[in-house]
């Protein structure tokens, strides 16, 4: 499998450690993974520039995003804001920031970000994620105007879920790389 365009990795609260599909996919497609500053106590507003900064290096016409968790809210957030013009986006368990489980710590995440992405989108949800209902999901990817995939029983599709290479994930990601 090879990818024609630059896929930025973007993990979410914690970074994306070893075992996790971003991890893995970076190691095996040399895909770039954007370097945050503050990967516990994040600020929306550092992230989203750290994001913006990654994307002009690449290129922006030919960036693949690939969010987890909170880097899903991020990157909506920086769309809503620079509304550069990228390939498209891999959106994989978004996190409700808005949510009364939602983890303390970060900053300016919230309200949630509900504007219609300017690039093509696919958001992955689980059934089963414990930071976003499925109904949340649902209502994010129609704002967001993203296509919606549902995995049954994922989790939030990471290492603790039982999630290491993800084969399938690999293949909505190829889907937006032929576009």
């Amino acid at each position: 499998m090879s990818f024609q365009s630059t896929v930025l990795i973007h993990p979410g609260l914690g970074n994306s450690g070893e075992g996790h599909w971003q991890t893995l996919w970076q190691d095996q497609y040399n895909f770039e993974r954007i370097q945050q500053r503050d990967w516990e106590t994040p600020i929306r507003t550092d992230w989203v520039q750290t994001l913006d900064e990654a994307v002009l290096r690449a290129g922006v016409s030919n960036v693949i995003l690939v969010g987890h968790s909170l880097a899903c809210v991020t990157i909506a957030y920086w769309a809503e804001h620079y509304q550069r013009p990228i390939k498209a986006a891999l959106l994989v368990a978004p996190s409700d920031t808005e949510a009364a489980s939602y983890p303390s710590g970060t900053t300016g995440f919230s309200p949630m970000p509900t504007v219609k992405l300017p690039f093509p989108s696919i958001v992955v949800r689980s059934t089963n994620d414990p930071y976003m209902t499925m109904e949340r999901a649902q209502d994010m990817a129609e704002a967001w105007g993203s296509e919606l995939i549902t995995i049954p029983h994922a989790g939030h599709i990471n290492v603790a879920s039982g999630y290491g290479s993800w084969p399938a994930g690999l293949e909505l990601l190829q889907q937006l790389d032929h576009l």
